[in-house]
């Protein structure tokens, strides 16, 4: 996992500031009820993706340490006369699967991912997250995310709760919106079969074609991002054959 930072937004509504940002609805926040969002372009590309944790007053944002600085300069330039105040704390963050501990709250994406705590550090309890992530198809930033490339459907964030599509504007909310409601979606991320290994970003080639680029491996299964209308059985990339959908007919 990446190192994680923790950005704090406080004052007389932080969730009042957010609402107006990021893909997700601020009202469904709860103590324990974590959000998962992200910050799109003007443009709705993906810029970070993050937790949002309510912690008393204020709220948690929790991301991935190399996004924090431009998150932090993004969100400091939308605040303008907004009364709220932005601040780096240092805060642990652990995770795991099975039982909650103490003051943990469940993962927002999905039940299989497990639990996240913030605070003192908890001993890593040898989740396989890699091996959960490509079961599930679950994008990590800056692997199958990259800032100012992808697009928040393509890379299925929609399936794993980071967008409420009622909740009204937000920054990239009209490119989503009408990818969602007027566009098939002709590419995105799947969980592909793979027999061998490759580097990630390798080119997946059908036949003479570029279909996609394939990222996380594990257990003989791999995340990929592939173009549906060329997508087939048998495709290659540096030597290794893969298949989508997983199981054919």
């Amino acid at each position: 996992m990446l190192k994680r930072a923790i950005i704090k937004v406080s004052g007389a509504d932080p969730a009042a500031f957010l609402q107006g940002l990021v893909t997700n609805d601020l009202r469904r926040l709860a103590p324990q009820s974590p959000l998962y969002a992200a910050l799109l372009s003007p443009q709705g590309k993906y810029l970070a993706d993050f937790f949002l944790v309510l912690h008393g007053d204020d709220i948690l944002i929790d991301v991935a340490a190399p996004l924090a600085d431009d998150l932090f300069k993004r969100l400091s330039m939308y605040k303008l006369r907004a009364p709220v105040t932005l601040e780096r704390v240092d805060i642990a963050v652990s995770r795991g699967t099975g039982t909650l501990p103490d003051g943990a709250v469940a993962d927002p994406r999905h039940p299989a991912l497990g639990w996240r705590f913030y605070g003192a550090a908890l001993p890593d309890d040898g989740t396989d997250w890699d091996a959960l992530r490509v079961a599930h198809c679950v994008p990590e930033s800056l692997i199958e995310l990259v800032p100012n490339e992808t697009f928040l459907l393509e890379a299925g964030l929609h399936h794993l709760n980071a967008v409420d599509f009622r909740k009204g504007c937000y920054v990239g909310q009209e490119v989503t919106a009408r990818m969602h409601h007027k566009t098939e979606l002709r590419k995105g991320f799947v969980t592909v079969s793979i027999d061998g290994t490759a580097p990630t970003g390798t080119p997946i080639m059908a036949g003479a074609k570029v279909a996609g680029q394939l990222f996380t491996q594990s257990g003989g299964r791999a995340i990929a991002y592939l173009r549906f209308d060329r997508a087939q059985p048998a495709m290659q990339a540096d030597g290794a054959v893969i298949d989508w959908p997983e199981h054919r007919s």
